[in-house]
C-alpha cells in the first residue's frame, strides 16, 4: 500500500544562506531520506546557488531551481510549487533554509496527511507547540497576529502565519497560484485561508520554532502592518458575505412560511 507522503517534495527558498544550506539539507537528508528537496536560490549574491548546484551534484535527492532576482518568499515557493506539480509529487511542504523549522518533526506533518489530511500546518501555538529564542515582544506580535487572523475570518486555526507545512497535491491544484497576495507574509494566511474556504481537510501539528542562529532575519515590522490590513479585508468582506447570506435565507424562510400561512387560509 502507498501512501501520498510517499512521493515528498521539500522546498527550500533561499537568499544568502551560505552557512545555513549544507546544514538543513544534511538533517533533512538524515531524517527523512526518501524525500526530494527542491532548493529555490533567488541569485543570492554569496554564492548560496553555488552552494546548492554542488550539493545536487553530489546527491540525486537534491535539485536547484535558480531565480533571476530577488523576487520574494511568495514567489520562490509558488516556483517551487509548480516545478514540483510537474513532476508528479504527490505532497509538497514548505520549510524555512535558517533552521527554525526542525527537519526532524517534518514526520509529524506527513504523518497527517497520510491520515486524511490535504494541509498540515506546523504550529506553534497548539497545545504541545512553543518558540525558542525569540524576543517576548516578537512573539506577542504574531501570537497576537494569529488571534486577530483567526477571530476575523473564522477559520479555526491558531498559526495561519506559519510557514512550516505539508500539501497534498490537489490543494495547490485547486488554487490559481499567480493569484497568490504577496504583501508581506500575508500569502501563507491566504494559502491557508483558501483551502479551509475550498473545503480541504486543514489541521494543525505542535513543532518548536527555533530562531535562526546564523544570518540575520529577512523580516522587518513593515510586513506585520501589511499583512493585518489585507486580511482586515479578508475578513469584512466574509463577515458581509455571511450576514448577507444569511439575510437571504431569512426571506427565503418567510416567503415560505407566507405562502404556506397563505395556501392554509384558502383552504379555510
Amino acid at each position: 500500500m502507498t501512501n501520498p507522503s510517499d512521493a515528498t517534495l521539500v522546498i527550500i527558498p533561499t537568499y544568502n544562506e551560505l552557512e545555513n544550506l549544507p546544514l538543513i539539507v544534511g538533517r533533512v537528508r538524515a531524517a527523512t531520506p526518501e524525500v526530494g528537496i527542491l532548493i529555490v536560490d533567488d541569485n543570492s549574491p554569496d554564492g548560496t546557488g553555488d552552494r546548492a548546484d554542488e550539493l545536487a551534484a553530489d546527491d540525486a535527492h537534491v535539485n536547484v531551481l535558480h531565480r533571476e532576482g530577488k523576487g520574494g518568499l511568495c514567489g520562490a515557493y509558488v516556483a517551487g510549487f509548480q516545478w514540483g506539480l510537474e513532476r508528479g509529487y504527490t505532497v509538497l511542504c514548505e520549510m524555512d533554509a535558517d533552521g527554525s523549522h526542525a527537519p526532524e518533526q517534518l514526520h509529524l506533518l506527513l504523518d497527517e496527511v497520510d491520515a486524511g489530511a490535504d494541509l498540515v500546518i506546523g504550529s506553534r501555538y497548539v497545545p504541545g507547540g512553543k518558540v525558542v529564542n525569540w524576543p517576548k515582544k516578537r512573539w506577542i506580535l504574531s501570537k497576537g497576529g494569529n488571534i486577530y487572523i483567526s477571530l476575523l475570518l473564522g477559520a479555526g486555526l491558531t498559526d495561519m502565519t506559519a510557514g512550516y507545512r505539508a500539501y497534498r497535491r490537489d490543494v495547490l491544484e485547486s488554487i490559481d497560484l499567480d493569484e497568490l497576495s504577496n504583501a508581506g507574509y500575508i500569502f501563507q494566511v491566504d494559502l491557508a485561508w483558501r483551502a479551509v474556504s475550498g473545503g480541504f481537510d486543514v489541521r494543525e501539528v505542535p513543532i518548536t520554532f527555533t530562531e535562526r542562529e546564523i544570518g540575520e532575519s529577512k523580516l522587518d515590522g513593515s510586513f506585520v502592518r501589511d499583512s493585518l490590513v489585507e486580511v482586515t479585508k479578508w475578513g469584512l468582506t466574509h463577515r458581509l458575505e455571511q450576514v448577507t447570506d444569511a439575510v437571504t435565507v431569512g426571506k427565503r424562510m418567510i416567503s415560505h412560511e407566507y405562502r404556506h400561512w397563505k395556501r392554509a387560509r384558502q383552504r379555510d
